[in-house]
C-alpha cells in the first residue's frame, strides 16, 4: 500500500483509520462518496477499504484548491498551481496517487462542483464524507446537497470539526450541528477532528 504520509494532504492516520472502518462498514449498504479529493490521502484509506465491502469510492472535487488553497492565502501549494491557467490544480496528483496505489479499479473521480453533481445525483449512498471547502457556503452546499442521499444505516463523516472556535474554522462544526438537530442523524463518534453520524431509518 502507497504510504499515505507520502501523500499531501491534512488528514491525521486515526481519523484515516477510522474512515476506512466506516468505509467497510457503509459500504455493505452502497457505494461511498467523499466531498473534497485533494492529492488522494483519504481515498487510501476509503479506496481499499471500500474494494473490501465490494463497493467503490466516487472522490468529488473541482479540483481548483478551497478557499485556504488559493494563491496568498495559508495553504498555498506552489507545486500545485499552474501559473500557465493562473489556477489551482490537483488532479493530476489525485491521478498519480490512485495510479501508484493501485485504486483506480475502485475510486471513481468525479470533476466539478458539489452542489451541481448533487443535482443531478441518483444512486443512494452508503456513507458521505465531507472534507470539502470551509467557507459556509460550501459547507452548507455540501451537507444540504448530499445527507438526503444516504441510505437508512449508513454514515455521515464530517471532518475538520472544531467545537472550540479557537481551534479552526467553524462552518464543518456548524453542519454537524445541523445533522445532530435534524432528526435524520445520530451521533456515533469521534475520533480526532472527524465526526461520524448515522442515517436513521
Amino acid at each position: 500500500m502507497l504510504d499515505p504520509d507520502s501523500v499531501k494532504g491534512f488528514l491525521a492516520p486515526e481519523e484515516g483509520a477510522d474512515l476506512a472502518a466506516c468505509a467497510r462498514e457503509a459500504g455493505r449498504l452502497g457505494p461511498v462518496l467523499e466531498i473534497g479529493s485533494y492529492c488522494g490521502k483519504s481515498a487510501l484509506y476509503l479506496g481499499p477499504a471500500v474494494r473490501e465491502a465490494g463497493t467503490v469510492l466516487f472522490t468529488l472535487d473541482h479540483h481548483r484548491g478551497s478557499e485556504e488553497h488559493q494563491k496568498g492565502e495559508e495553504y498555498h501549494d506552489p507545486d500545485l498551481y499552474n501559473a500557465e491557467l493562473g489556477a489551482v490544480e490537483t488532479l493530476p496528483a489525485l491521478r498519480e496517487t490512485l495510479f501508484r496505489a493501485g485504486l483506480e479499479d475502485c475510486v471513481i473521480p468525479v470533476i466539478g462542483k458539489s452542489a451541481t453533481v448533487a443535482a443531478h445525483w441518483t444512486t443512494p449512498l452508503g456513507m458521505v464524507f465531507i472534507d470539502g471547502g470551509h467557507s459556509m457556503d460550501a459547507a452548507l452546499a455540501d451537507y444540504r446537497g448530499w445527507s438526503g442521499r444516504i441510505l437508512p444505516d449508513g454514515l455521515l463523516a464530517i471532518h475538520d470539526v472544531f467545537p472550540n472556535p479557537e481551534d479552526g474554522g467553524r462552518p464543518p462544526y456548524e453542519i454537524w450541528k445541523l445533522a445532530c438537530a435534524s432528526g435524520l442523524f445520530e451521533p456515533v463518534r469521534r475520533t480526532g477532528t472527524l465526526e461520524v453520524l448515522r442515517r436513521l431509518a
